[in-house]
């Protein structure tokens, strides 16, 4: 006898059984997210329609992505897809996942670029090309050319500049940080691999199950990035130009005195909303 199709509320009720047993933070939330991608409706629909019964297909989807979260694949990697600066961003295996802690690093770079001057910004290690394009999208007379030594996720950030209409202000390459570039910039941008090498078996398994190890790993000391940054600003920025780079956790000090040591002048640490000193902000002379 065919199992009778659960209703929309029992599938969630049982998703959000299944993803607590697995030790998942925000199971409900997971699970209703899982849910209405799987029918392809949004939260009141899901609402609406509690009693109704699902669709087979709906079913077997909405399982599939039950165990791929049980086995603490992120969501956003399960759909393709995060929100970042309330914008949409494919993900491709080769891209970090942008997180919320980021969008410091965009209200630091917008504060630091007045809204009508047509600057040049270049974002190394750009990934999705997050931060890039949520800068250009609020700054619509700036240029943009974003970097990574990963081909695939030049290629998502391609894509991804096309989807939000910046294809015409956005240009994306792969290279080794700044060695193939030329010419001054008035905002650089970074969020580069920043976790000590020996930290990296310790992290949630979402991150370090899922994200490229290439976007994690800062070398022995997490520093290692910073250090390339660290040669290559000076000649990347333009007079009075400002770069923003992200920072983990306790590294504020560290990355300062690196980028003293080069002649920039630090500006400032922004806080996150956790109040962790979340990025460094340094101007040329």
């Amino acid at each position: 006898m065919t199992p009778r199709p659960p209703k929309l509320a029992e599938a969630l009720r049982d998703g959000t059984a299944r993803l607590a047993a697995s030790g998942i933070d925000g199971a409900a939330s997971d699970a209703r997210i899982l849910l209405m991608h799987a029918l392809g409706i949004d939260r009141t629909g899901l609402l609406s329609r509690a009693g109704e019964a699902m669709p087979a297909e709906a079913v077997a989807r909405y399982a599939g992505y039950l165990d791929r979260r049980a086995a603490h694949e992120p969501v956003s990697r399960i759909l393709g897809r995060r929100e970042f600066w309330s914008l949409d961003f494919a993900l491709g295996p080769a891209t970090l996942d942008p997180r919320p802690d980021s969008e410091t690093l965009v209200e630091a770079a917008l504060a630091a670029m007045p809204a009508d001057r047509p600057l040049r910004v270049l974002d190394l290690g750009t990934g999705t090309g997050c931060l890039l394009l949520a800068v250009l999208h609020d700054r619509p007379a700036a240029f943009g050319i974003g970097v990574d030594r990963s081909e695939d996720a030049a290629r998502v950030a391609r894509d991804n500049a096309r989807a939000l209409g910046l294809s015409g202000r956005a240009a994306f390459a792969v290279g080794d940080w700044a060695t193939a570039l030329s010419g001054r910039f008035d905002l650089v941008l970074s969020n580069p691999p920043y976790i000590p090498d020996s930290d990296i078996a310790a992290l949630e398994p979402e991150v370090r199950e899922h994200d490229p190890r290439l976007a994690l790993s800062g070398g022995a000391d997490g520093l290692d990035a910073y250090r390339a940054l660290t040669a290559a600003l000076p000649a990347l920025l333009a007079p009075g130009g400002t770069a923003v780079v992200e920072l983990g956790i306790g590294q504020a000090a560290d990355v300062s005195a690196l980028f003293r040591g080069a002649g920039l002048d630090i500006v400032g640490t922004p806080h996150d909303l956790a109040g962790i000193a979340r990025c460094v902000i340094a101007t040329s002379r």
